[in-house]
C-alpha cells in the first residue's frame, strides 16, 4: 500500500511541475512584450506578429519608433543570421533571404535537436544539456525552451521549443551589447 500511495505521489508532484511550465502559442496578431537592454539602456520593445503565406511580419514599436521587419519565407525556413535591426531607418525592413528577427530558423533549430547545436552569424551554439534553472517566467509558468551558448564569446540565448517558430525568449551577454527577455505574451 505505501509503494501505490507513493507512486500517486509521485505522479501527481510531477503534473504538478509540468502544469508549471509552458510553450507559448504563435499566430497571427500574437503580441509579444520583451525588455531590451540595449548598451546599457533598457527598453521596453512590443511586437506585434503578421504571417502572410510569403513571410513573417513583425510590427516593431519601441520609444517612439515604429516600423515593420520581414523574415521571408525562405529565411523562415533555412535562415542562417539573425538580424539587430532596431528598425529606426526605414518603415518597412525587408531581411534578407539568409536573416530572421527575434527568432532561429526552422532548420537551425531542427539542427539543435538532432545534434544540439547550430550556426548562426558564422558562430557555433551549443545545446546546455541538463539545465534545470528556468530562464524566463510568464504569469507565473516557466517558458520550455532550449538554454544554448555560444562557443566564442559568452552569448547566452533561450530558444522556446516550439519548431515551427523557434522565437529567442531571453539574450545574455551578448558582446554586441543587445540583450532581451520576453516578459508577455498577448495571443
Amino acid at each position: 500500500m505505501k509503494k501505490v500511495l507513493l507512486s500517486m505521489l509521485i505522479c501527481a508532484a510531477f503534473q504538478i511541475g509540468k502544469a508549471q511550465s509552458i510553450i507559448p502559442t504563435f499566430k497571427n496578431n500574437t503580441e509579444l512584450h520583451y525588455s531590451c537592454k540595449l548598451h546599457g539602456q533598457t527598453r521596453a520593445l512590443t511586437l506585434n506578429a503578421d504571417l502572410t503565406n510569403d513571410a513573417l511580419i513583425f510590427k516593431l514599436e519601441t520609444r517612439g519608433v515604429k516600423s515593420s521587419i520581414v523574415t521571408t519565407k525562405e529565411g523562415l525556413k533555412n535562415g542562417n543570421a539573425l538580424s539587430y535591426s532596431q528598425g529606426e531607418y526605414a518603415p518597412v525592413l525587408n531581411l534578407k533571404p539568409s536573416e530572421t528577427f527575434f527568432m532561429i530558423s526552422q532548420s537551425a533549430y531542427q539542427d539543435l535537436i538532432q545534434n544540439k547545436k547550430f550556426v548562426y552569424n558564422n558562430t557555433i551554439y551549443d545545446l546546455v544539456e541538463n539545465d534545470s534553472k528556468a530562464a524566463v517566467i510568464l504569469d507565473g509558468k516557466a517558458v520550455e525552451a532550449f538554454h544554448i551558448k555560444a562557443q566564442i564569446d559568452a552569448t547566452e540565448m533561450w530558444i522556446v521549443k516550439n519548431p515551427e517558430f523557434p522565437l529567442i525568449c531571453k539574450v545574455t551577454k551578448n558582446p554586441l551589447g543587445i540583450n532581451w527577455t520576453l516578459v508577455k505574451i498577448v495571443p
